[in-house]
């Protein structure tokens, strides 16, 4: 059984996540020959201000992009 764990950026519709969830059971089911039923995917949604880049805050990055 895939299990699947996603990790993003806040800010995606659940429209997005929707067909995010649809294409990477797919993928599972065209590449590993899993039954779709099988998978399993989790969705994470990281707020901007709890993730870095380079040191700096992503959330920190958007107020004063460079």
């Amino acid at each position: 059984m895939p299990i699947v764990q996603v990790t993003m950026l806040e800010g995606r519709t659940e429209e997005q996540k929707r067909e995010l969830a649809k294409a990477i059971t797919q993928a599972f089911v065209d590449t590993c020959g899993a039954k779709a039923e099988s998978v399993t995917l989790s969705i994470h949604d990281v707020p901007t201000e709890n993730i870095a880049l380079g040191g700096t805050l992503i959330s920190d990055l958007r107020r004063n992009p460079a």
